[in-house]
């Protein structure tokens, strides 16, 4: 199996890019993240792959970082979504969003993305959620979430109501620290 090409971009044909690795030409696609983090043609370009083999052809996925890459392996695991649905996904939602979107359970981030409908989001959700959200939460936003519920449950272990506790992480600002969110939530909470 192929797991990282490192060559020379020769063309961008949205989704897809010819790499050229050592004299041979691999027509990989990508999602739009990844395509808009390419330089310009002609530059030297380092992607992690995924290869599908099937009876007809051997295809190959790029990403530009190994966090997508386990996104689009968790997005196939689901029935019913294949590279081009799960490639679709990785261009309109980050990873941190699709994190994001599974921790919270919501379904619109996911029907915005062409070729998802309602049923297809819930079911994303549903498989996703418990995988996506704790392998791939190792994004800012997910990280922030964390830190917040941290923050929460120090301040109720401290004896403030849950009301209390949650209208004081509320006001806290984002990528705030655990340390840094428990000192400012009980200022707020003194005065």
């Amino acid at each position: 199996m192929i797991g990282r090409l490192h060559g020379t971009l020769l063309d961008k044909s949205p989704p897809q890019i010819l790499l050229d690795v050592g004299g041979v030409g691999y027509e990989v696609d990508v999602p739009m993240s990844t395509l808009y983090d390419l330089p310009a043609v002609g530059h030297v370009v380092t992607l992690l792959i995924h290869t599908v083999i099937r009876e007809d052809a051997h295809l190959l996925y790029g990403f530009a970082t190994a966090a997508e890459r386990a996104a689009f392996r968790e997005l196939l695991k689901i029935s019913g979504i294949g590279p081009r649905i799960a490639l679709a996904v990785l261009s309109g939602l980050s990873v941190a969003e699709i994190a994001q979107a599974v921790t919270q359970q919501d379904t619109a981030r996911f029907t915005r993305v062409p070729g998802i409908g309602k049923k297809t989001a819930e079911r994303l959700l549903l498989e996703l959620k418990g995988k996506l959200g704790a392998d791939l939460g190792a994004g800012a936003s997910a990280a922030a979430a964390g830190s917040t519920s941290d923050v929460l449950q120090a301040l109720i272990a401290l004896g403030y109501s849950e009301r209390e506790a949650a209208a004081a992480v509320k006001a806290l600002p984002e990528g705030c620290s655990v340390d840094d969110g428990i000192r400012q939530a009980l200022k707020s909470l003194a005065r």
